[in-house]
């Protein structure tokens, strides 16, 4: 995977060597652990349900700063035993975990010493700013006074996160011995990078006992007695003697206050359907926590554990899919994928003048080159989807200043699209990588099998993807439209001479008959990849589809062997390489599916969009906390059972979380017009399962409005509730 994907235990195949292992290892269930995730900034911390960090092979438990793993191993234990579980979970905006654990039976010795069920202990845990913060409490309800020992095990191995992902390392560096003091221990890591990494582990009240690996706690309860302990975990603090643990409660007030703040720029979205409503709270929670601020704004991390970093290509599309709720996360993402384009050529980097950045790693290996992810550019559609954005930003905003302030970079990635990214100048967007090193497919579906020929051989590049080529007709229109509002007039002409151009050469190298359906891609010898996938759907996106071939593909994207009931598959299962518990040959990934439903409300086919969001809301409906992961495997929705989970997807993960709130958006026609303050429903429908939505906080420059879109006999009605400022609503029938 971005690494974004590579094949489940497949790893990057290195055209003319031997494998580049960024793979993510089977062993490694997430699902089946179901962990507990937490993130703040640069760190994040994946746990258990009781709020631990369990260490062994394929574990990819612990906290995690900057891809390294601070805290590898974090176990708590009364009397010598794991508490059991009884309840674990997160708030709803993913502030804090809590964990509410008891007693199994302890003996002293043969002799009973304490029954079950008689000492409760809640563990209460956040982060903020670098560091994790825990509070302990410990409650006796029994009738007399028990002694009780409560030991937190803990060790930091400072693991790379592509070490945890499954990739092997000749050698590593130095693990530090411990220093420590009666309430703190620092741990640290001498990397090869020459870079010191330091986990500060502070208690308070002190420990009975501090060792090497483990902390002790001797508690004298009191019959209803209850006691507390505090803990801190600093990743690389800056002061490493400092002592004291800043308070808890103002940490976590702190953290609070930060989310809510955050939270509060959108539009809110509520509904007749309360499973609908927590699908929606947990939407929002999870892209809220995943937002990570940047000098420039606001930018969403892709997800966690594994891409919990900037990634340009789900950045740019999780923001097109909020645009219309909060269009500052765009605002944040323009200006952080702006300062950070590519401005030479970096061939190990896949880098030219004018490409958006795909990733960034801080990690030891990446600071060492044994993965060329730094600071990589290895995408071929984050480019044109960078303009699209840019347009799409400016149309709901009218924030001419800040297209002025990036002006000068939409020019650099158009000059890119047009020189670069067409290298051997036939009308078509293509990629190839420079290094062995580098990503082979460069497109969303980036393992290196997802582009093949209908016999299932995998196609040789410089290959040219179907929907690379929407994206750089959408950003030659995009731009065409923002040339016109900054006076470049004759730049405007000929962008848009350009996609008429492309329109037209596409649909004759592109559009099969046969198939009923674009081409997945065209190779490096020009030859059609025949194959039936959903990135034919994303022709639909930017209107690049001649208007009588839109009707075939969505019958298409709807049939049986493309949608299973869920949403619809990467692959066809007619499809020679189809396999439903591929990573991108047959799987159903959430933000594909919102894309598409995009591009088939724009051509009129809402009742088609509305059919996928059913499907995704009823996968929803399945999964624990109502997250939609990453992906789901790409099997037959049956009666009265859920969705087949895929192994080690992402949750959350910023464009899946959202897909949703795309969907409802293009079921709902919402379009705005900042210059007239100005929103129209366009031919609203609501899905079966909804018979009222209510948005609040719906803004454009001049004013808020809140609204009630409802169902009324075989109508859709839209009542404004309130208004403030400067705004008007209307509705547009058929």
């Amino acid at each position: 995977m971005p690494v974004h994907g590579q094949e489940l235990g497949s790893p990057a195949v290195r055209s003319g060597g031997p494998p580049v292992q960024f793979f993510i290892p089977a062993a490694a269930s997430l699902h089946e652990r179901r962990p507990r995730t937490l993130k703040h900034g640069d760190t994040f911390c994946v746990f258990d349900h009781n709020g631990d960090a369990l260490s062994g092979p394929g574990s990819p438990e612990g906290l995690f700063h900057r891809d390294t793993r601070h805290l590898s191993h974090f176990y708590l234990t009364i009397g010598g035993q794991r508490p059991l579980l009884l309840s674990s979970s997160l708030r709803e905006d993913n502030a804090t975990l809590t964990c509410d654990l008891t007693n199994p039976d302890l003996y002293d010795q043969d002799r009973l010493a304490i029954a079950h069920d008689l000492i409760h202990i809640r563990r209460s845990q956040f982060l903020w700013q670098g560091s994790l913060h825990e509070r302990i409490t410990v409650h006796n309800f029994d009738d007399r006074l028990h002694r009780v020992s409560l030991q937190i095990a803990f060790a930091a191995d400072f693991a790379d996160l592509f070490e945890v992902r499954g990739t092997s390392r000749a050698r590593r560096g130095r693990i530090d011995s411990p220093i420590m003091d009666r309430d703190t221990i620092l741990l640290s890591y001498e990397g090869l990078d020459r870079k010191r990494r330091v986990s500060r582990i502070g208690f308070f009240p002190p420990p009975s006992e501090l060792h090497e690996g483990t902390a002790r706690f001797e508690l004298d309860l009191q019959p209803q007695g209850t006691q507390t302990y505090f803990l801190r975990v600093d990743c690389n603090p800056q002061d490493e003697t400092r002592t004291g643990l800043k308070p808890f409660f103002i940490a976590m007030r702190d953290a609070r206050r930060a989310l809510q703040s955050t939270s509060s720029r959108a539009a809110s979205i509520s509904s007749s359907n309360d499973i609908f409503n927590e699908i929606v709270r947990r939407s929002m929670s999870d892209l809220n926590m995943l937002i990570t601020d940047t000098e420039q704004g606001p930018f969403p991390y892709a997800g966690i554990p594994w891409f919990s970093t900037v990634f340009g290509r789900d950045a740019l599309i999780t923001a097109l899919q909020t645009l219309w709720l909060d269009p500052a996360i765009a605002k944040g993402v323009l200006k952080h994928l702006a300062a950070n384009q590519a401005t030479e050529f970096d061939p190990m980097a896949d880098a030219e003048p004018g490409k958006i950045l795909h990733e960034v790693r801080c990690g030891e290996m990446a600071e060492l080159k044994e993965v060329p992810f730094r600071r990589y550019y290895g995408s071929v559609d984050a480019t044109p989807l960078f303009v699209i954005l840019a347009g799409e930003y400016f149309k709901r905003t009218g924030d001419l200043e800040t297209i002025r302030g990036i002006w000068p970079n939409i020019h650099a990635a158009l000059d890119w699209i047009i020189e670069h990214g067409d290298g051997d100048g036939d009308g078509f967007v293509e990629y190839g990588r420079q290094v062995h090193e580098g990503l082979i497919n460069q497109g969303w579906k980036d393992s290196h099998d997802s582009v093949f020929h209908a016999d299932g051989s995998l196609a040789a590049g410089p290959i040219a993807l179907v929907e690379v080529q929407a994206y750089a007709y959408g950003a030659f229109m995009e731009a065409a439209e923002l040339c016109q509002r900054l006076g470049e007039r004759a730049r405007a002409v000929s962008l848009t001479a350009r996609a008429v151009a492309l329109q037209k050469n596409f649909d004759i190298a592109f559009y099969d008959e046969e198939l009923e359906t674009y081409v997945l891609a065209l190779d490096g010898s020009r030859c059609p990849c025949r194959v039936r996938s959903s990135n034919a759907g994303h022709v639909l996106l930017t209107g690049l589809a001649f208007p009588h071939r839109a009707e075939v593909v969505v019958r298409t994207l709807l049939g049986g062997p493309s949608f299973p009931g869920w949403g619809i598959r990467t692959v066809a299962s007619t499809e020679a390489r189809y396999n439903p518990m591929s990573y991108h040959n047959g799987s159903i990934w959430p933000h594909d599916n919102a894309l598409i439903g995009i591009g088939m409300a724009r051509y009129g086919f809402k009742q088609e969009a509305a059919k996928i969001l059913e499907g995704l809301f009823a996968a929803a409906s399945y999964i624990d906390l109502r997250r939609l992961p990453e992906l789901i495997c790409g099997f037959p929705r049956r009666r009265a059972q859920g969705p087949t989970f895929y192994p080690v997807a992402c949750a959350p993960q910023a464009w899946a979380a959202v897909a949703p709130l795309s969907l409802l958006q293009s079921c709902l026609g919402i379009l705005f017009d900042p210059i007239e303050s100005q929103v129209t429903f366009n031919e609203p429908m609501l899905p079966a399962f909804l018979d009222e939505v209510v948005l609040r906080n719906l803004s454009v420059p001049k004013g808020k409005v809140d609204v009630a879109i409802r169902r009324s006999k075989k109508n859709v009605v839209v009542d404004v509730l309130e208004r403030k400022g400067d705004i008007k609503v209307l509705t547009a029938a058929r």
